[in-house]
């Protein structure tokens, strides 16, 4: 068991079998005074290395290559081109959720290096759909999630196809281009952070996003396991598009962003690691105690609303007591 000096002192430690040194860092951009080279490194980190970023823009460019029809052919709203748009988010979120599950927990490609709960996968357990922890993410995430990510893509590629909105291109906007992409998670981070406190609101939260809650010990097909209602809020971070100058390629960056990396952030293990070196960065420990305690870390560690609004548990034993403090002043008033 790998546990942080000062998380060890908390009662609650012994239920992880891995976690990182506290406190955790969140984005230094936000940070005064200034931090230029906290900075840098920080971005750097993010897109220069096998990340949930560059994971997702690699898909996204291949999805915009290989499988988006050109844009004028979205004009018509026909079924062939929306079925294509489904299967662009299918294909993705099977492969890469059913890998990474099948390299973690079937195959346990790593055994248990890493990986923040040491217990397993539930099965036999009445709380999940199909009584099977696995089935029951699989059939949100594929049902729920990719049938509403679809559904608004194509309103906004339809959109988009018949002129209605702005539509800029590398060749006439580069700076403008590169600048919305790299803008795109914060503004997902931000969007997030305002849909998830809504969830958590007693009259939402256990008929909705309580199906998400279910996985306290979370695992890859648990990132969009998400209720109809739940999906229809998630994802309305897409309608940006209709307001902000995108490019179809922005929608897919976004989009994949939204639907993959969660695959990636709920895996369990902090890394994917094959013949002892570190392939990637997968695991959130910053979600991971937001699955564990509830009532904290409602947004990501790119904007720090958290911090801002007292949410933030930083991994301490301290921030433990804070947050079951919060909880309980949450559900008594």
């Amino acid at each position: 068991m790998t546990l942080a000096p000062d998380t060890a002192q908390d009662p609650e430690a012994g239920r992880w079998h891995y976690c990182p040194p506290s406190p955790l860092g969140l984005n230094p951009l936000f940070s005064w005074p200034p931090r230029p080279r906290a900075v840098l490194d920080w971005y750097s980190g993010a897109w220069l290395q096998v990340t949930a970023l560059t994971v997702c823009f690699a898909i996204a460019v291949l999805a915009y290559v290989v499988a988006l029809p050109p844009l004028e052919q979205m004009a018509t709203v026909r079924p062939g081109w929306i079925i294509r748009v489904w299967l662009m988010n299918l294909v993705p979120q099977i492969i890469v959720a059913g890998g990474l599950h099948w390299w973690l927990y079937q195959r346990k490609g790593q055994g248990m290096q890493t990986k923040f709960d040491p217990r397993n996968l539930a099965r036999d357990n009445g709380i999940f759909t199909f009584r099977n922890q696995v089935w029951d993410n699989m059939w949100w995430t594929l049902g729920s999630a990719i049938t509403v990510a679809t559904v608004y893509q194509s309103v906004i590629l339809w959109v988009m196809a018949n002129g209605w909105v702005p539509v800029v291109s590398f060749a006439k906007h580069p700076v403008w281009f590169v600048a919305w992409m790299a803008l795109i998670p914060m503004w997902s981070g931000l969007h997030f952070y305002w849909v998830h406190r809504l969830e958590h609101q007693p009259f939402l939260y256990p008929h909705v996003h309580a199906v998400h809650h279910r996985n306290v010990n979370v695992g890859p097909w648990s990132g969009i396991s998400n209720h109809w209602f739940e999906n229809m809020m998630y994802f309305t971070t897409y309608f940006i598009h209709l307001i902000i100058p995108s490019h179809p390629l922005h929608l897919l960056f976004h989009a994949f962003f939204q639907q993959v990396s969660p695959v990636l952030s709920h895996s369990g293990f902090e890394k994917l690691i094959a013949n002892d070196t570190q392939i990637a960065k997968s695991g959130d420990f910053f979600h991971q105690l937001h699955h564990r305690y509830f009532e904290c870390n409602y947004g990501t560690s790119e904007i720090p609303f958290d911090t801002w609004f007292g949410t933030f548990h930083d991994g301490s034993a301290e921030a433990t007591k804070r947050t079951r403090a919060f909880k309980k002043q949450m559900y008594t008033r």
